[in-house]
């Protein structure tokens, strides 16, 4: 268990006097004074580090009192007197005052420190010989995050932010890698070599195989690294960024942007995005626009092939998910037909986002029992080659990407299948960013709006009843 203890002046804990340490708490035993929240959040850290925890306190609440009819802790007295704390200090490895009342916290503080115990008045570093900082656990893997008990709630957000940066198989990582360690040391008794060893199997596939659990293959890089194979393999990672909000990323999104040697992307992808990029990868614009593509699909693919060839780790990060009208089975294809090993992440698509961020809901029960989606992208001949038929149907919502450049054609399609004039339409520009725009109308007036407000790509066409029931926040 991470702790700080406290060797400055009582109500200095920012001064440096704080320094970390870590106290082996399997099988040691703790007392916890006070048996409400604040006591529940401590005891299931102290259990998570299997203390042996005995409870002094007059009040439990139900989670606590749950561990005592379980038998994970002992509830050993309910008044926080002295006679009663000297009883139960000796002996005890920490002591938690965690009570409601500063006074009784302060009282139990100032008598584990006549006895040497270390204690924590929780929210009060003034007594307190010791602090615990805010941890995030994967594993074997710890890491803590303190203010010196100057500002707690920060440290909790700042945990809550490396959360998003340590995937959850890290501790299986490490739990492989310290099984491994005495194959490494055997074959090189140098450091410094099983050092470099390691590195590359940190920065190449390896390490995402044992972060997976797929040992076999884990293996199967290590024993190459060990047989003096030095070249990293390269790999692709096609990724779904999205549609815009960079909290809207995956956790495996965010992990494979900050390992990336390369990043090709297109016009969807944010600045805000991109901001979260590994600093020193290389950054290449494919994106494509309405008739100006920085790079055809063609050439995008053999880009991708080449830089894996030569070893390095590709972030192909597409906006929205990568298979729906991202052009992702295409780019898989040709990585499958170079011999090139690649990862699929897909991303929460614009259709999802848009639509959740306007409030309006992509199925109803009362209304949409089934959802369409269609690109609205004209072929060369500025023809639309869609399931009309299919788009007309009253009981679906369609939701149409690509559509506002073709939107009058769309329009008048579906009222010549029979949607009448008043049939709710929505358009979402620049979904889930902060310069979102709604527009709602109908198939007989949308067209005229879209052009009135000038909306721009990227943007969504919604059609459907749903809209209808779209609800905003107050």
């Amino acid at each position: 268990m991470n702790t700080q203890p406290h060797h400055s002046s009582p109500d200095s804990p920012q001064d440096g006097g704080w320094f970390p340490i870590s106290i082996r708490l399997s099988g040691a035993r703790v007392l916890l004074v006070g048996g409400g929240e604040i006591a529940v959040n401590k005891g299931r850290l102290l259990l998570d580090h299997g203390a042996r925890i005995d409870v002094l306190a007059e009040k439990l609440h139900p989670v606590v009192q749950g561990w005592v009819e379980n038998d994970r802790v002992r509830h050993v007295g309910e008044r926080a007197d002295e006679a009663v704390l000297r009883r139960l200090l000796p002996g005890c490895r920490l002591v938690y005052a965690a009570t409601d009342s500063r006074d009784t916290n302060r009282q139990v503080a100032a008598l584990a420190d006549e006895l040497n115990i270390p204690v924590c008045a929780v929210d009060d570093p003034g007594p307190s010989s010791f602090i615990t900082p805010a941890q995030v656990r994967r594993g074997m893997v710890r890491v803590a995050v303190s203010t010196g008990g100057a500002a707690p709630v920060l440290a909790r957000r700042l945990r809550e932010q490396i959360e998003t940066l340590l995937p959850e198989g890290t501790g299986r990582l490490a739990a492989y890698m310290q099984s491994r360690r005495a194959l490494v040391s055997g074959r090189y008794p140098n450091v410094q070599d099983r050092k470099r060893i390691w590195e590359d199997f940190l920065d190449g596939p390896g390490a995402e195989a044992a972060r997976s659990g797929d040992e076999s293959r884990a293996d199967a890089r290590l024993e190459a690294l060990l047989d003096g194979e030095r070249s990293k393999s390269g790999e692709v990672w096609l990724v779904g960024a999205g549609p815009g909000d960079p909290d809207l990323l995956t956790l495996k999104a965010l992990h494979l942007m900050q390992n990336a040697d390369s990043v090709l992307y297109d016009n969807l992808v944010s600045p805000a995005l991109l901001d979260m990029v590994r600093r020193d990868a290389e950054l290449v614009f494919v994106g494509k626009q309405r008739d100006r593509h920085a790079l055809p699909q063609d050439e995008i693919n053999r880009e991708m092939v080449r830089r894996a060839q030569a070893g390095e780790r590709v972030l192909r990060l597409k906006g929205g998910d990568p298979f729906i009208f991202g052009r992702g089975g295409e780019e898989i294809e040709a990585l499958v037909e170079a011999g090139v090993a690649f990862r699929l992440v897909p991303g929460i698509s614009a259709a999802n986002g848009c639509a959740a961020y306007s409030g309006i809901p992509l199925t109803h029960r009362d209304c949409a029992q089934a959802c369409l989606f269609v690109t609205g992208h004209a072929k060369a001949d500025g023809v639309l080659d869609l399931p009309w038929d299919d788009m007309a149907d009253r009981r679906q919502t369609v939701v149409i990407y690509m559509g506002i450049s073709t939107l009058p054609q769309l329009a008048a399609g579906l009222l010549g299948k029979g949607l009448p004039a008043d049939w709710p339409v929505a358009i979402v520009e620049r979904g889930t960013q902060p310069r979102q725009r709604v527009f709602t109308g109908t198939l007989s007036t949308i067209a005229q709006q879209a052009a009135e407000a000038q909306v721009k790509s990227p943007a969504l066409v919604i059609v459907g009843q749903v809209v209808q029931h779209r609800v905003v926040s107050p």
